[in-house]
């Protein structure tokens, strides 16, 4: 049997790499249009029609302009922020409890964003085990390779002469208001958003997110790494694309690069403790992978009734 699929946004890093997925899938017809009729709202919601299901790389407006033209049968996987949270939407990270069989059977589905999906991860299962109060104050850093930024951010950190600054690790969304927040307090089930401080380094792709707890900030018989990964671990057990990493002290692991998963479409999860109290959960992936174009085509998979790890690289 063959599916066709329609990419809305095909020339964007994100569509790039899911049509890059895609385009050796036998069972997989990708329908596109000529060049002149790429921004014809008309023609693209004709594709869209006579595709199966149809996945949206637009930014936001446009995601919006579209959903808005679109039949209701018409089945769509957005990768943008615009639908996340919003009514009628199914949130398309599969690995959380109850969410795979929902994106199978759903006519719209809202891709997670890149730190969302490393903070949610960590976090929803910890809630959900009644291990973290769902009132508890967090912080959450994110490391990210420059292509999270888009075909502008990755010119400017390839040119020739590119400015100094942009050869250190920078610190941005000092507004504190980033996009991701609303889908990370509300995915992780958590009645507060995170303090989130996302940063941006001269790498091409990958993302390392850590969230920092105490002890003290844990329910009882919660509050050691030792049982915090074993409760990541039975969450995520059998799970091919998020693994959890066998608890060890922090002083046996020096470092994690964030680039470590670059080009590969899972998630590792780790625990470290130091014994004093304080644990670090880490989450690393690739921002374009299982943090973008890897989530969307599991995604699409799941909707078409496809293995759900076809085409994609773990």
């Amino acid at each position: 049997m063959t599916h066709t699929v329609f990419i809305d946004g095909s020339a964007g890093t994100t569509g790039l790499r899911i049509a890059e997925r895609l385009r050796h899938e036998r069972d997989i017809h990708l329908l596109t249009l000529p060049e002149a009729q790429r921004k014809d709202l008309s023609a693209r919601l004709d594709a869209a029609a006579a595709s199966e299901v149809s996945l949206l790389c637009l930014p936001d407006e446009a995601a919006r302009e579209f959903v808005q033209h679109a039949p209701a049968a018409t089945r769509i996987c957005d990768t943008s922020t615009a639908h996340r949270n919003a009514p009628g939407w199914v949130y398309g990270f599969a690995e959380l409890h109850g969410q795979r069989a929902a994106i199978a059977s759903a006519t719209r589905v809202a891709n997670p964003g890149c730190h969302a999906s490393g903070f949610i991860a960590l976090i929803r299962p910890l809630c959900d085990a009644g291990a973290l109060r769902r009132e508890a104050l967090l912080t959450c850093q994110s490391l990210t390779g420059y292509s999270g930024g888009g075909k502008a951010m990755i010119a400017e950190y390839e040119a020739e002469s590119r400015p100094a600054a942009l050869d250190a690790p920078r610190l941005y969304g000092l507004s504190l208001q980033h996009k991701h927040l609303p889908e990370m307090r509300a995915q992780s089930t958590l009645a507060h958003a995170p303090l989130f401080m996302p940063v941006v380094a001269p790498f091409y792709s990958g993302m390392l997110v850590s969230v920092p707890l105490f002890a003290a900030q844990l329910a009882d018989g919660f509050a050691d790494g030792a049982r915090l990964a074993a409760l990541l671990a039975d969450y995520y057990a059998g799970e091919p694309l998020v693994r959890v990493q066998p608890f060890a002290p922090s002083a046996s692991v020096a470092t994690l690069a964030a680039n470590a998963l670059a080009g590969r479409d899972d998630m590792q999860l780790f625990v470290f403790a130091n014994g004093d109290g304080q644990l670090l959960l880490c989450a690393l992936f690739d921002n374009l992978g299982k943090g973008a174009s890897g989530a969307a085509v599991q995604n699409l998979n799941l909707m078409l009734g496809r293995a759900e790890t076809a085409g994609l690289v773990y």
